[in-house]
């Protein structure tokens, strides 16, 4: 019988492959150890603006990688977004399309979570967002390949079972400087000849009269937050793994700002000293100071010296 089934259920599967293709994308999200309250929230940001994801607790390893396409398949997910946390400061995402690649790879920093912006901004839990793509994602092969894991992983299917039927919310990617900048607004519909207030609610304004059977709004874009910035890195070709098909060469690791920055403050401090050092040798030189430099000769006629 198990056969049969098959057979049949394979039937049917080609008679509906030209029929309209189903959008069925999981995303795995999760964190490595060593994040902070600022990552943490940002998670619960993420999660709650993305209903067909799956939140999993901490991974304990940061070498060995590859052990996340084992729980993406483990939890039926086909997308990965980890979350690298280094010496409680640093924090790189890793993109992955399961169990295939590619896997990207980005430096996120000017972190900002929901709690922190404070905004007036609300959006309907388990919406569905609209993506909105800068331009330049089309003009470089690496920028493509970026943008088609942003719509895979925050593009939300609508065969999702907790996806709401409604689209209130925008998400932005815009590149600027090198780098991704990331928004989350909220689709604020109202009425023409009314405006919404700091508080959300809705002000009469004097305007032209309008005709009867004519409605018409107006639609403004208010940011909810969370707000956040990436810098690619790498791009491999296979998941968590595999050869290296791009590579940033302008990324400076945070590490070694950290360390030019201790560096040019010990330089200052070292050319302090230096600078000490050698006003004491000259004054030593010059007779101002009776310890240290150079000794005074002794007078052959002073009373010391006839009289020793």
């Amino acid at each position: 019988m198990a056969a049969v089934y098959k057979t049949l259920s394979g039937t049917d599967g080609h008679a509906k492959e030209g029929g309209e293709r189903k959008n069925k994308q999981r995303v795995l999200i999760l964190s490595s150890r060593g994040v902070t309250q600022r990552h943490r929230h940002l998670l619960l940001d993420l999660y709650s603006l993305m209903p067909h994801s799956r939140k999993e607790a901490k991974l304990d390893t940061k070498t060995k990688l590859y052990q996340l396409n084992e729980l993406a398949e483990l939890y039926n997910c086909n997308n990965v977004l980890f979350f690298e946390a280094r010496k409680g400061k640093d924090l790189y995402a890793w993109m992955s399309k399961a169990p295939n690649g590619p896997t990207v790879k980005m430096h996120l920093q000017n972190l900002h979570t929901m709690e922190e912006l404070n905004f007036i901004g609300n959006c309907l839990k388990g919406s569905r967002p609209v993506l909105s793509f800068d331009a330049a994602f089309e003009k470089q092969a690496h920028l493509r390949v970026i943008k088609e894991l942003f719509t895979q992983i925050f593009g939300v299917p609508k065969s999702s079972r907790k996806v709401k039927p409604f689209v209130d919310h925008v998400m932005g990617f815009t590149i600027a400087d090198g780098k991704i900048w990331i928004r989350v607004y909220q689709i604020n519909e109202s009425e023409v000849g009314k405006k919404r207030t700091a508080d959300g609610a809705e002000m009469d304004v004097d305007s032209a009269p309008k005709k009867k059977g004519k409605t018409d709004t107006d639609v403004s874009l208010v940011e909810i937050g969370p707000r956040f910035v990436f810098t690619p890195i790498v791009i491999q070709e296979s998941s968590f793994g595999g050869p290296i098909i791009y590579e940033n060469k302008e990324f400076v690791s945070p590490n070694q700002i950290r360390s030019d920055l201790r560096r040019a403050k010990s330089g200052k401090y070292n050319r302090r000293t230096e600078a000490a050092l050698e006003t004491k040798i000259k004054k030593g030189d010059l007779g101002l100071k009776t310890h240290g430099g150079r000794k005074k000769e002794k007078d052959p006629l002073s009373d010391n010296v006839l009289f020793a």
